[in-house]
């Protein structure tokens, strides 16, 4: 197959245009590189089966080009983090949301045979049952949360108006090589993992009882790929571990020699857990990879961190400070 895949510079993107390439298919990312990184995936520069364009989501007219024969759609482009959401959500929903419509546009022009889009389980909010079914209530928290929903209700809708298959994967913290180093304050293991580097205490948000459903990167291009063959269309699909785990357990596995514990912030669930008995049935996939072996291989290639931030109790009460202003 010939596949697109937006964002594919980036960290969950260029895992997956891997394993396109090793599977023999035709791979084209489109990316506009202010979250992807071309490292990511400069080893594939001299693949035959690769090209990559630089270009935006957000402009129609200059992303139309790379849609020409493309059979399957990997829609993972879009922007992240909590605070940042809350500061500017026109950022937000200029990229989630009319750079989704963008996609979606091109893609009915061209005729592709399958759409697999990268929705986030932050849209169920604080649920009230675990594991999480797809089924349960849909409560965004914060504008990060709501725009990526808002591009899922596109994907299906424009599937079901205009016929095109697609799938929408709601993905459960999402962790391994490759993930964000940059910008603003947010993903556990990148804060850890930059304080560990620095032999720095590793800040704990409250207990650190609340557990995440910690799924390795692999596990979910490999369901994106499962996403594409199947001859599944129209549903809402959660992608996670099938475990949860205690951010106290991860401190474990990290090895931390110290710890500092920050406040709890609102609207952040005590735990996360898909139930992703819905995937294994439709998909035919399960994930691969503990959360101990995934630890295992983030900490060999833990150099790749030395770039990232190093978050402090003070620096992250800073950066989070319009969090607690707007969601108490």
């Amino acid at each position: 197959m010939k596949a697109l895949v937006t964002g594919g510079a980036g960290f969950i993107g260029s895992h997956l245009s891997d394993k396109l390439i090793e599977l023999g298919h035709q791979v084209v990312v489109i990316d506009n590189l202010a979250n992807g990184r071309i490292d990511n995936i400069k080893h594939l520069s001299d693949n035959k089966n690769f090209s990559f364009n630089e270009c935006d989501i957000i402009n129609l007219e200059e992303i139309k080009p790379a849609f020409k024969g493309i059979d399957w759609v990997f829609h993972l482009a879009g922007i992240g983090d909590i605070v940042p959401s809350i500061e500017n959500p026109k950022d937000y929903y200029d990229c989630n949301v009319t750079g989704t419509f963008n996609v979606l546009e091109c893609s009915k022009t061209a005729g592709v045979k399958k759409i697999a889009y990268a929705a986030s389980s932050t849209c169920y909010g604080i649920p009230d049952s675990y594991p999480t079914e797809e089924s349960a209530d849909i409560r965004p928290q914060f504008p990060y949360a709501l725009t990526k929903n808002m591009g899922e209700e596109l994907i299906m809708h424009w599937s079901q108006t205009y016929d095109i298959p697609a799938i929408s994967l709601r993905l459960f913290n999402v962790y391994g090589p490759r993930s964000r180093t940059s910008g603003a304050y947010g993903a556990v293991f990148g804060v850890f993992l930059a304080q560990k580097l620095a032999d720095k205490p590793f800040t704990i948000v409250g207990d650190g009882e609340q557990t995440r459903d910690f799924t390795f990167v692999s596990d979910i291009a490999e369901a994106f790929i499962a996403a594409a063959e199947a001859d599944v269309t129209g549903e809402i699909i959660n992608i996670g571990s099938d475990n949860t785990y205690s951010v106290n357990r991860l401190v474990e596995l990290l090895d931390a020699k110290d710890v500092v514990h920050i406040p709890k912030r609102p609207g952040e669930p005590d735990c996360t857990w898909a139930d992703i008995s819905k995937a294994k049935r439709l998909l035919h996939w399960r994930p691969k990879v503990s959360l101990e072996e995934g630890v295992d291989v983030v900490l060999e290639n833990i150099d790749f961190w030395r770039e990232a931030p190093l978050w402090t109790p003070e620096s992250i009460a800073d950066a989070t400070k319009n969090w607690f202003k707007y969601l108490s």
